[in-house]
């Protein structure tokens, strides 16, 4: 489960009562309390330890309630607590944008200091890839931002960005704006960290993609101007989800940018059934994930059609760190499910504190559809994919029913953690904080990274400017030859 499902999830628990903003006049004693929940409820994450010792996470937190009681605005707490957040190193723990109060979510996301067009980062290089309201085409690069160089912009805020393990490539694609989310990440830490430009105007320094160097003024844009310009719809209803294409070459193309369809009217699994079916004179078939983060586990749809065997997946272990949630802190834990204040009733303690869940089996399997797709079939991946998405990958890599091309994957091969959440509400700060309960362990210790492509194709500025799409070709090519 990714993030998106916490915001599928809203509908089911936006009656429950929602923490206010912290009045601009919270007492120590009152932020004393925050921390004092905050220690709780980290005490039921399961993967608080999974890259630091009791005693390092000890003392962040220390350091953490010292900033918390010497900043004097809902802001800086925001700040503080995210880049705490961000050392556990699990990306599904986040103050989520999504599910902050309507009047923390005004203050800290509704600032007119975004920057007026998308962009991403290209070995540490700020590349503009949708000029929008300024006057810059694709392939640009924005050499400094109001005198600030990009690079060390981008070392400013990448302690803040969520990412599981060191995998650094997650934190950097998060740094981007795609156009893909209601609320972008980078925007929110840059309008924090660095301000409103003077006079409303951003000064860059632009290299264009024929080498020329400009000095553009670029007008902020606020979080309405934003939204406006988003290359995916917010709001799809029954709409589908997903695109659809067959070129003259005979190669079809499925774009997939997400998997979060749990509150969705579309019935996806007949849609994708329906132009699965007209493969049988195809030459073959690429599916675009790179802008997926995930959801639900739309992959294996897929999986079933390529395999005339049952898919074996051996399953990870999946471990809680409590039986039931302590009292004094449910009132400020939040969740579209109460079950999950007893989610270890019953379950097998594993030592290190650990409880194992009943019910786990020591394999998933995925059995096969029919008709099965006998053409070859390729995937583009990349950093963004870290829960299903990330999943399918290395379901993908490990059968070798699908072939891989792109960038590393985002999550981490030695687990994630998700699956059920709490949202954490800090009532005197009034900031709330995602709070996975599960922990999904692989055997052994594979490494701290994520999946890495069969073919590995990266993108340029030069690729940008001249529009194209190097991953894309490379799959066509090895579905030519196949």
């Amino acid at each position: 489960m990714n993030r998106r499902h916490a915001m599928a999830a809203m509908t089911a628990w936006a009656a429950l009562p929602a923490a206010a903003p912290a009045a601009t006049a919270v007492t120590a004693g009152d932020l004393r309390d925050d921390i004092a929940i905050l220690r709780q409820a980290l005490a039921l994450h399961p993967g608080l330890y999974r890259y630091a010792s009791p005693r390092e996470v000890a003392e962040r937190i220390d350091r953490l309630e010292q900033v918390f009681l010497a900043a004097r605005s809902i802001e800086a707490r925001y700040l503080a607590l995210s880049r705490f957040l961000a050392t556990i190193r699990c990306g599904h723990s986040y103050c989520n944008f999504f599910n902050q109060s309507d009047a923390a979510a005004r203050t800290l996301f509704d600032r007119p200091t975004r920057l007026p067009f998308r962009f991403e980062w290209i070995g540490g290089r700020m590349i503009v890839t949708d000029a929008s309201a300024a006057d810059l085409p694709a392939g640009s690069e924005v050499v400094t931002v109001n005198g600030l160089p990009a690079g060390r912009m981008l070392e400013a805020l990448i302690g803040y960005a969520r990412a599981d393990g060191h995998n650094d490539a997650k934190r950097i694609a998060l740094l981007g704006v795609s156009g893909s989310d209601r609320i972008e990440y980078f925007d929110v830490f840059h309008g924090l960290v660095f301000g409103a430009p003077r006079d409303g105007v951003h000064r860059l320094d632009v290299r264009m993609p024929d080498g020329r160097e400009r000095t553009v003024a670029a007008p902020a844009i606020g979080l309405a101007q934003r939204q406006a310009r988003m290359a995916i719809p917010a709001e799809r209803g029954d709409r589908p989800a997903w695109t659809w294409s067959m070129g003259a070459d005979g190669i079809a193309v499925l774009t997939m940018p997400d998997w979060a369809l749990y509150d969705s009217a579309w019935d996806w699994r007949a849609w994708l059934d329906e132009r699965l079916g007209t493969l049988g004179g195809a030459r073959g078939l690429i599916v675009d994930l790179r802008a997926n983060e995930g959801g639900l586990d739309c992959g294996d749809a897929l999986l079933a059609r390529l395999s005339d065997q049952p898919i074996v997946d051996p399953r990870e272990r999946r471990l809680v760190r409590f039986t039931r949630t302590p009292e004094a802190i449910r009132p400020h834990l939040d969740t579209w499910d109460h079950s999950f204040h007893s989610l270890g009733v019953g379950a097998r303690p594993v030592g290190n504190g650990f409880l194992q869940l009943v019910g786990d089996r020591g394999e998933d399997v995925i059995a096969p559809v029919g008709p099965r797709i006998t053409v070859p079939v390729a995937a583009l991946i990349g950093p963004v994919n870290s829960s299903a998405t990330f999943q399918f990958a290395q379901k993908a890599r490990r059968t070798g029913l699908v072939r891989l091309f792109g960038e590393t994957s985002g999550g981490n091969r030695r687990g994630i953690n998700g699956g059920c959440f709490f949202f954490v509400r800090l009532p005197a700060s009034g900031i709330e904080f995602d709070l996975p309960l599960i922990g999904y362990f692989p055997p052994g210790l594979p490494p701290d990274a994520g999946i890495e492509p069969d073919v590995r194709v990266l993108r340029s500025a030069a690729d940008i400017a001249a529009g194209r799409d190097p991953a894309r070709e490379a799959a066509a090519a090895w579905i030519r030859r196949a």
